[in-house]
């Protein structure tokens, strides 16, 4: 669309080629303290879907860990019972039950790992469908103020971060917070002095994670929030690289790119550097809780407290409570950027949907009668861009909206759409309301055909077809042919099943307006806006493209927004738009012979004077 929409106040960024959105400097601010309990609950409500399945990763992870706590225990028996008597036989079978327990232990770990990546899977592929369900219903509006490298970030790094906990590192942390927990309840039944030392070193561990945690979850969002930004960067540079090149910006956009990649580089850093400490931290503790097992343990056995084997075993499930509070506390840090990605996640999902009243109602079919009464509008409050605004377009009539840029014709036609909703007036199509008739229906009864518009990358079929998703194929070629489309479309390497490049830049931009036309055709709207669709095409291309409008405003009411005035002489009214307001209405010959406003445009056109 030709008017830029002024949608946020924020100052633009250095360099913008692609025109994805506003600045993104609210990325910038400090990350605040978020709600991690919320956060898990809402995840929680995704991962209960696979109820039976998490129940059955549960037991398994309760039986690997009674397994696997299993091998300490014997090891003191094995000592006490069988290796100080010298009974060889004995000792092999202990020694049998003792490999067979690791053995099922790992084939446990290795099942729960399974079967909780399953879970994950399920669980992230229902996030983002609700995600990006969520983003069909958001308003224009939301589009305009966020760059869509960080919408798309949020959509795939945050929720990949999300799968990856889920998938490798929950069912770890339940594992070991279950041997965390054996292992404190088999030392108290073997030996409870032994057991109180064991624990003295407990309380320092948990006050370390709780220190370092906070820390790395804000240094966690921050880096996701940076990324975002990067992303978007990324995104709108690659949409926008034939200008960068056009302009000679390719240093400037680098030293753009490079400025936020410094920022990721230093934020990152952060969070890993306060992830780094855990592990050498946590060893620390560990080992010290050996040597004071080791050392008590010594002094029990001479005191005749303690025998060599429950010392034996202690020693070893000292090493397994170290081993447990390390995963803990290293998993920890792993959940803290899991938890940032999922409150950007949730964070997103929560934009209020663009939504009808619940009074609105169903439009069926329409005349075409379009009436604006005392239309007032601005995309940000205090800046108007229509004041007071009328008009009226009988069925099938051509309406053509002429003035120069910025001065509010593409706004006229983003408010017919309901693309953005009026602060003042009434618009009503055949008598009601559009804020009274549900929205989808409304945008169903009107085609749109842009000076840039927008193709998939998919083939020429599936283009055209996007018009209306159940035509079918003879269809399709039908309205191609009433768009003049056809010719061309037969010189493609594979015809109508060639497949176009991203925007269809591998067409010329007149084949592309012509596909846009079939398209709208297709759709079979009662109510018409072109805006500037021929403006960007040579002259003998626009006989074209012409021939083909002709064809699709047939009995329809048309909108046209048009600069170049000779497309518009048989138009059945002619507003001339200045400022936010109509000046001049009548036609084409009526106007020119006024000799106002639009007859200096006339004459700056076809005799090269200035206004």
């Amino acid at each position: 669309m030709t008017e830029q929409r002024r949608a946020t106040s924020a100052p633009p960024l250095a360099l913008r080629p692609g025109g994805g959105g506003p600045p993104m400097a609210f990325l910038q601010d400090a990350p605040k303290s978020k709600d991690p309990r919320g956060t898990l609950r809402r995840l929680w409500t995704y991962l209960e879907r696979q109820r039976w399945m998490l129940i059955g990763v549960a037991l398994i992870v309760i039986l690997t860990s009674i397994l696997d706590l299993l091998g300490p225990f014997l090891m003191g028996l094995a000592i006490d019972t069988y290796i100080s008597k010298a009974d060889l036989p004995g000792l092999a079978r202990l020694l049998g039950w003792m490999a067979g327990s690791y053995v099922l232990a790992a084939a446990g770990t290795w099942l729960q790992t399974y079967l909780m990546a399953g879970v994950a899977q399920h669980a992230v592929r229902d996030m983002r469908t609700d995600l990006f369900a969520r983003l069909q219903t958001l308003p224009l509006r939301f589009f305009d103020q966020r760059a869509h490298g960080e919408i798309m970030s949020r959509l795939t790094n945050d929720v990949e971060s999300i799968s990856n906990i889920l998938a490798t590192n929950a069912s770890q942390l339940i594992a070991n917070v279950l041997g965390l927990i054996g292992v404190i309840i088999i030392m108290f039944i073997m030996n409870i002095p032994l057991a109180l030392v064991s624990l003295v070193v407990m309380p320092l561990t948990f006050f370390i994670t709780r220190a370092i945690a906070k820390r790395t979850r804000a240094g966690f969002r921050q880096t996701q929030k940076t990324l975002g930004e990067l992303n978007g960067i990324i995104e709108e540079t690659i949409t926008g690289e034939r200008v960068v090149q056009a302009f000679v910006h390719e240093a400037a956009t680098m030293e753009q790119f490079s400025t936020i990649n410094r920022r990721l580089q230093k934020v990152a850093l952060r969070a890993r550097v306060f992830t780094s400490f855990m592990g050498p931290l946590m060893n620390m503790v560990n080992n010290l809780g050996l040597a004071v097992v080791a050392c008590s343990g010594g002094w029990l056995a001479v005191q005749g407290l303690a025998t060599i084997g429950e010392i034996a075993s202690f020693i070893n499930y000292a090493g397994r409570l170290g081993r447990p509070l390390n995963m803990i506390a290293q998993l920890f840090t792993s959940i803290q950027s899991a938890l940032a990605g999922a409150e950007r996640f949730f964070e997103l999902l929560d934009e209020t949907p663009e939504s009808d009243s619940p009074s609105a109602l169903s439009l069926e079919h329409i005349s075409g009668h379009v009436r604006l009464q005392a239309v007032s509008f601005g995309y940000d409050a205090g800046v108007p861009i229509l004041k007071n605004v009328s008009l009226e377009a009988a069925p099938g009539e051509t309406i053509a909206l002429v003035g120069p840029t910025g001065a509010g014709k593409t706004t006229i036609a983003n408010l017919l759409t309901r693309f953005y909703d009026i602060q003042a007036g009434c618009i009503e199509i055949d008598g009601r309301d559009v804020v009274s008739v549900k929205k989808d229906d409304l945008r169903r009864k009107i085609g749109l055909v842009l000076q840039d518009n927008f193709l998939f990358a998919a083939t020429v079929m599936e283009n055209i077809r996007y018009g209306r998703l159940d035509a079918s194929d003879e269809e399709v070629r039908a309205v191609a042919k009433l768009a003049n489309a056809e010719v061309f479309i037969h010189r493609l390497p594979h015809g109508y099943q060639t497949v176009l490049s991203e925007r269809g830049s591998n067409l010329s931009q007149g084949q592309r307006q012509l596909l846009a036309i079939a398209r709208a055709i297709l759709s079979d709207p009662e109510i018409l806006i072109l805006d500037e669709a021929t403006s960007n095409v040579d002259t003998r291309t626009e006989k074209h493209l012409q021939a083909a409008l002709l064809n699709l405003m047939k009995g329809r009411t048309s909108f046209v927004i048009a600069h170049r005035l000779s497309t518009i002489r048989d138009a059945d009214q002619v507003l001339v738009i200045h400022g936010g307001e109509i000046i001049e209405r009548g036609s084409h010959e009526s106007l020119l012979e006024q000799k106002g406003f639009y007859h200096h445009l006339y004459l700056s056109q076809f005799k090269g004077k200035t206004i």
